[in-house]
Formats: C-alpha cells, structure tokens, sequence
C-alpha cells in the first residue's frame, strides 16, 4: 500500500516537470506567433493550453485524494501542499504563453510589435522559455544551488520590461495608443511568466530544506548556462 502511495506522489512530480516543459514549449511558439504573425501556431498555442488545465485538475484531485486517503506527515504532507501550489504556478504560465498566443490572433494580419521591438520582445521570449526549462531541471533534479539561481536569472527579465518599458514613454515613439497597449501587455505577460518560473524553483527550495528561499543564498551563475533550451 506504501508503495503505491509513494509511485502517486513519483506521478505527481512528473506531471509538474511535464507541464514546466508544455508551457515552456508554448511561450516560445507564442513568441514566435506575435513576432511573425504566424495564425496558425497562435491557434496551436491558444489549444494546446488545454492540456496544461487538464493536467493541473487531474494533479490537484489526485493530491487531495491523497490527504484525504492517507494524511501524509512531514515530508510527504510538505511534497503534496507544494505540488498543489507549483501546479497552479505552472498552469498560470500556460494561460500567460495562451494570452500572448491570443494578442497574435487579434492583431492579424497585422503585427502586434513594431519592427525596432522585435529584438527586444524576441529576447524575452527566449529568456523567459529558458528560465521555465531550468524549473523543469530543478524539478527533477531537487538542486537547490540550480533553484536559488533562478532569482537571480530574472533580474534579466525585469531589465527586458524596464528596457521596453523606455520605448514606450520616449517622446520619439510613433507607433499610436494601441500598439503602447499591445506592447505594455506583453512585457507583463513575459515578466510574469518569468516570476512563475521563479516561484516554482523557490516551492522546490522549501519542499527539499523545509526553509523558504529567500533566507539561503545562492551560488550565482547566469542563465545561459542551460543546455538545450
């Protein structure tokens, strides 16, 4: 009986790595969507997030059919709280990539990003799929070095929307209201992408120490050292 319960919480833990990687692939087509007005990937996304939700519900009754089955203690009860609260993270991430997949499909054919934003909105795209591929790592790895690291790689997101963010109020911008609008949605969809991502690291630092985050530093290195995102 133990070890089934123990194989359910192993299920939940791959259905979270599972879902770092279904939103992580999504806001990096979701980018690739508002950047070349690609319809067809942006209805892609908009569906695929579908199978984010699904997961999340299926992951949250599981987990609570295990409190209500088993009332796990200490180390199990902490891996079922925190599983639940990193679902919801995760699938926030996928409506976010969704909402971005969105703004591409209400823009065609136009383009929702100005020329000379394309880099900068390109960049976040990228950063903010890498940082939700090094989650996943710390997901199945447990690395708490890797985790703490993450707080530290945001800061390049906050710079990107801080960078954005000038365009929009310089005198010389030209592009009119609605673009503002569009772009000033999509810095934040980004940077709260990104804080999901760093969220889940943080929940895997309590669920393997028992302390939260911020009272452990970490040993920094730069997020472009994740292979392959």
């Amino acid at each position: 009986m133990r070890d089934a319960y123990h194989e359910e919480l192993d299920s939940i833990g791959d259905d979270l790595v599972e879902m770092a990687r279904l939103v992580g692939s999504a806001i990096g087509r979701a980018t690739t969507a508002i950047l070349d007005s690609d319809l067809k990937l942006a209805e892609n996304v908009i569906e695929a997030d579908t199978k984010v939700d699904d997961l999340q519900h299926n992951l949250e009754a599981r987990a609570i059919a295990l409190l209500a089955r088993q009332q796990p203690v200490a180390t199990d009860l902490r891996i079922v709280v925190t599983s639940l609260r990193m679902s919801a993270d995760l699938e926030r991430s996928g409506d976010l990539a969704q909402h971005v997949a969105k703004l591409a499909r209400l823009r065609f054919p136009e383009r929702a990003v100005p020329r000379d934003l394309h880099a900068t909105i390109l960049e976040m795209g990228q950063l903010a799929q890498r940082l939700m591929a090094k989650a996943a790592e710390v997901l199945i790895t447990k690395d708490v070095d890797l985790a703490l690291q993450l707080e530290q790689d945001d800061d390049e997101m906050d710079l990107l929307h801080r960078t954005l963010f000038q365009h929009l109020i310089d005198d010389r911008w030209k592009h009119g209201i609605e673009t503002a609008v569009d772009v000033t949605l999509l810095g934040r969809y980004y940077e709260r992408f990104a804080d999901h991502a760093v969220s889940v690291a943080k929940r895997v630092v309590y669920l393997v120490t028992g302390e939260h985050a911020d009272d452990i530093q970490p040993e920094i290195q730069p997020v472009g050292g994740v292979e392959g995102a």
